[in-house]
């Protein structure tokens, strides 16, 4: 098997701000025609990392390598990526053909060339003929699409995106997910993608990396990090995990090492329920019922002490069903196979 190109290099790279590690020491590889994102929390460095790639910031330290290429020092403007901001950056005196139009008007593209690659984007954001309009006649997923073809318009061999979907509401953002996906499958060009949603993230990704206090704590592909977290901070900021520990993990499975089982995996079941081999068990009162519609989130009280969340789909069940089961008796149960040992505290 071939290796991969490399789109994107860090190399030990830092960025301080007086005192603060923003970026500490990350090291990084982004292949060619990944879809790759930077998750995190407010403040965990993703943004800064994508500044950094962009060259809108300069290393404290390390290198940054594009297509193999140092680019230390290099303007943002001779470097061949462009990138796509949450708040569009579209001129608002300009028509749509105009503001796509733009990096090629600075580039002294001819005016027919212009038209044509102007067109072509536009109908590859699903938005042909709309070149008259302009962005306040726009609702904010056509601006969206604008900003997009404008940064895609002079084939940049890398595009970052700076949680460009973070202004939209919920079910055009989940809308955008899938289309921003397929544009980037379709023209195959490499997509680093910041975000603090994780279910956006999994959605999209071909690969992530998990930010936490300006460093990376783990990546790999979308079911690698949320089904074998490496640490407690991913276990708790990428979905919901139950995070295990002392003398319950002792009780459980021999070990007090912290360990993680995300509440999808266990079932609760009478308390009279035999107990197979291979499964872990623990006794407890259901002392919070969540319903949210496709699921319902339970919150047990264990016997030995603590709590667990479970979740469970309402197949079968009715509201009212899934709330009159607050109090009720329990046996949790679950396979050892889903135990993931963490290192680590979970964040917050």
């Amino acid at each position: 098997m071939a290796a991969k190109s490399v789109a994107v290099k860090l190399i030990d790279v830092c960025r301080y701000f007086g005192d603060v590690k923003a970026v500490d020491r990350l090291n990084l590889e982004i292949y060619d025609g990944e879809f790759f994102s930077l998750l995190g929390p407010s403040g965990s460095g993703k943004t800064t990392c994508l500044r950094l790639i962009a060259g809108f910031e300069q290393a404290t330290s390390g290198s940054i390598q594009l297509h193999g290429q140092e680019v230390a020092g290099v303007p943002p403007y001779e470097r061949d990526v462009n990138t796509v901001f949450q708040d569009y950056a579209l001129f608002p005196h300009m028509t749509v053909g105009q503001n796509v139009a733009y990096g090629l008007m600075i580039k002294n593209v001819p005016k027919a060339e212009r038209e044509q690659r102007v067109a072509e984007m536009l109908d590859l954001v699903r938005l042909p003929g709309m070149q008259n309009r302009k962005p306040n006649q726009l609702s904010g997923g056509q601006r969206q699409r604008v900003a997009l073809a404008r940064a895609l318009v002079n084939h940049p061999r890398v595009l970052l995106l700076d949680e460009p979907l973070g202004a939209l509401d919920l079910k055009l953002r989940q809308q955008m997910q899938i289309e921003l996906k397929a544009i980037q499958q379709k023209i195959g060009i490499t997509f680093i993608f910041v975000t603090h949603d994780q279910e956006e993230a999994l959605t999209m990704s071909d690969r992530l990396a998990v930010f936490n206090h300006g460093r990376i704590e783990q990546v790999g592909t979308p079911a690698e990090v949320y089904e074998r977290p490496q640490t407690g901070f991913v276990a708790g900021f990428v979905g919901t995990s139950n995070l295990i520990s002392g003398a319950l993990a002792q009780q459980l499975t021999g070990s007090a090492q912290t360990f993680s089982v995300r509440p999808e995996k266990i079932r609760m079941a009478a308390p009279d329920t035999s107990i197979g081999a291979q499964q872990c068990s623990a006794a407890g009162s259901i002392r919070d019922v969540i319903y949210l519609g496709m699921h319902t989130r339970y919150l047990v009280q264990l016997d030995a002490g603590g709590d667990l969340t479970v979740v469970q789909q309402n197949l079968e069940t009715t509201s009212m069903d899934v709330l009159s089961a607050r109090g009720n008796r329990v046996l949790l149960l679950w396979d050892k196979s889903h135990n993931r040992p963490v290192s680590g505290e979970a964040e917050g």
